[in-house]
């Protein structure tokens, strides 16, 4: 019903003003959605209130995957997505999810903020996705709810939920694990019934999502960082006009820096927390978990496109 709500509320905006609507999955206290904040309110300064946006948080217009096909149809304007789910629109965005990718955080960033960012933004157009910037989501590690891991071979068999990506489906399953794809906010109760036995994410979006209430070991292996993307529908691109479309990228730059602020603060706030609630953190000693990956980068770089990138990638380092 609010769907078909809003669907409906563009015909009552006054004709001189325009509302964005930008819909994503995420808690309000969450640092990307804190920049979306902000970066209305920028837009709104810039336009006068000529340009607005209005933000349908927690998943209430659907999940990741169903948001970013309304974006394609230019029923909402805007929405935030996992790079590893827009790769299933375009391949170019597969290269984030090759495992331990980046060897440090500045050489992370100087890929983002470069050429090669901006190629794979710029990818997703054909596809009605424009790629307006990145958002820091860290470095995904493994938690589960009985298992102490330690090595990859602890993995084994257990299930893991996974973003709804063929690149982490296949970088699961090369650690023995059951790759098993859920969506997000379906999965605190697949925790809890036993659907899976850990999953794979950030240090906020495990705080944030209350899973450390079902998961007792939290295992800092690092082994992708992936970003998240801030993404227009090309549909309502193309309706803005040139001076319309500045404003947008330039308050989208100032919510994207603001959330890289808040990022590098809530990663440690949110380790802090799960672990005064009694979750054991594991720091273990990440080069098994790189050799496990060898065949699985071999594999996915055997992709003409892929393997362009990744090279390039590894030339920045």
């Amino acid at each position: 019903m609010l769907l078909l709500a809003f669907l409906n509320s563009s015909c009552s905006e006054k004709e001189q003003s325009k509302t964005l609507r930008l819909a994503h999955g995420l808690d309000v206290n969450h640092s990307v959605h804190i920049a979306m904040v902000k970066m209305g309110e920028e837009l709104d300064r810039l336009s006068k209130g000529k340009l607005t946006i209005q933000i349908y948080p927690n998943q209430q217009l659907g999940s990741e995957r169903e948001l970013l096909e309304l974006v394609q149809l230019g029923s909402i304007d805007m929405t935030k997505s996992s790079a590893a789910v827009v790769e299933s629109f375009s391949p170019e965005y597969k290269v984030f999810g090759i495992p331990y990718l980046f060897t440090t955080d500045e050489h992370r960033l100087k890929v983002l903020n470069g050429e090669i960012g901006q190629r794979i933004l710029n990818s997703s157009t054909d596809y009605n996705l424009r790629g307006l910037s990145y958002y820091d989501s860290g470095k995904r590690s493994f938690y589960t709810k009985d298992r102490l891991v330690e090595k990859p071979s602890d993995l084994k068999g257990l299930k893991i939920r996974v973003q709804q990506s063929n690149t982490a489906i296949q970088m699961v399953n090369s650690y023995e694990a059951s790759a098993t794809p859920i969506a997000f906010g379906e999965l605190y109760s697949a925790l809890q019934q036993g659907v899976v036995d850990g999953a794979e994410n950030n240090p906020p979006s495990f705080y944030l999502t209350r899973h450390y209430e079902v998961c007792r070991y939290y295992i800092l292996n690092e082994h992708t960082a992936i970003p998240d993307i801030l993404v227009i529908s090309e549909i309502t691109w193309k309706e803005l006009n040139e001076q319309e479309r500045a404003w947008v990228k330039e308050a989208a730059d100032v919510s994207r820096k603001l959330q890289f602020e808040l990022w590098e603060i809530s990663e440690q706030e949110s380790l802090d927390a799960v672990k005064a609630a009694g979750v054991e953190v594991i720091y273990p000693d990440k080069e098994p978990f790189k050799e496990a990956s060898k065949e699985l980068i071999e594999r996915l770089t055997e992709d003409p496109l892929v393997r362009e990138l990744y090279l390039q990638i590894q030339d920045l380092e």
